[in-house]
């Protein structure tokens, strides 16, 4: 099996690509209202700094979203019906000329996507312990004006229409499918993920909490099936294309940001160790799981036909994961080799 991944200098709210020609989006944008993109938000509408410094933050939050909206046009029109968007976002808080509050981006991104059609799907709350006493807001400890943490953010989930359909029995499907045990931790709605700090010297600027690669890695899996197109409108340092490469998926990344693009390579290489590991993590995390299964005394029903163990569902015996067999340079891209991982 092989996959394409292009990677390119792009713009968000103009995407070169074909309408309904993308499965799955898994992307998190700008977060309006934090201080880390004032300047970004400012370079496509100068009002917002003009909001800013005048101390509007209402009028700069809806701004800031504004300037986001073109975007989710492009999502509608790129994204498949029966596909599935999802949303990276967290809240902001700030002082504005000395009044704290919350802004709340995930119920502005609901509210344009449901705008634009797509469908709200139950969400996944993003846990993000922080270890800093800097963490606890307001008056300290004493009433009525400490704050509590804000340690979370959203995985917003949406379909654009009705559900996807596909043929009966379909093998690609079925080879997609994940083990009963990541069924039900991946499909909980609390995930405690720590996040990543991703810094760039020279060109690049410093992105803080960039979200790790095991999250867009579940849900790729979760939401797509092998050699479908996956897209990251807003994809930084790559950690989508990333995930789509070790999930055995075509992606496509774009991004304002050339630096960000560039040090992309630095992350593929050793991409092949990296997937054998991922791989052989998730069949021996499995084989423990029937191990505690009988040991307790409970036989598994099925047999995995492609695997020397049991599964708890029919649904799960034809899984067959894909390693990476090695990865190439494209003129927009990379190209990914992919063997079925026997063992």
């Amino acid at each position: 099996m092989q996959t394409e991944h292009v990677t390119a200098v792009g713009d968000a709210r103009d995407l070169a690509l074909a309408n309904d020609s993308i499965d799955l989006v898994v992307t998190s944008p700008p977060y309006p209202m934090i201080e880390l993109w004032d300047d970004l938000f400012t370079d496509l509408d100068p009002a917002i700094g003009d909001h800013l410094d005048r101390g509007a933050g209402d009028a700069a939050f809806e701004a800031m979203h504004t300037a986001l909206a073109p975007a989710w046009d492009e999502l509608a029109r790129v994204l498949k019906p029966g596909g599935i968007a999802c949303i990276n976002v967290g809240d902001a808080t700030r002082s504005i000329d000395s009044e704290f509050q919350q802004y709340p981006n995930h119920a502005a991104v609901i509210e344009a996507m449901r705008e634009r059609g797509f469908r709200s799907l139950p969400d996944i709350l993003w846990r993000k312990p922080a270890n800093r006493l800097t963490k606890f807001m307001g008056s300290g400890m004493v009433p009525t004006n400490a704050y509590t943490t804000l340690e979370h953010e959203y995985i917003l989930v949406f379909r654009n229409g009705s559900t996807r359909e596909f043929p009966p029995g379909e093998r690609r499907r079925y080879e997609s499918a994940y083990f009963w045990e990541e069924r039900n931790e991946w499909f909980s709605d609390l995930w405690t993920l720590t996040g990543t700090d991703q810094t760039l010297d020279g060109e690049g600027r410093d992105r803080s909490g960039a979200f790790p690669l095991q999250l867009p890695l579940r849900l790729v899996n979760m939401y797509s099936v092998y050699g479908d197109r996956v897209l990251d409108p807003f994809s930084g340092t790559g950690t989508t294309t990333l995930a789509a490469m070790l999930a055995g998926r075509n992606s496509v990344g774009f991004d304002r940001d050339h630096a960000l693009l560039a040090g992309f390579a630095d992350r593929v290489s050793g991409l092949e160790t990296r997937s054998q590991s991922y791989v052989e993590r998730r069949l021996d995390r499995h084989r423990e799981f029937v191990a505690e299964r009988e040991a307790a005394g409970e036989q598994l029903g099925y047999d995995a036909k492609h695997y020397d163990f049991s599964v708890v569902t029919n649904q799960e015996r034809r899984i067959r994961l894909y390693a990476v067999e090695n990865v190439r340079l494209t003129v927009s891209g990379y190209a990914v080799e992919h063997t079925p991982f026997e063992s």
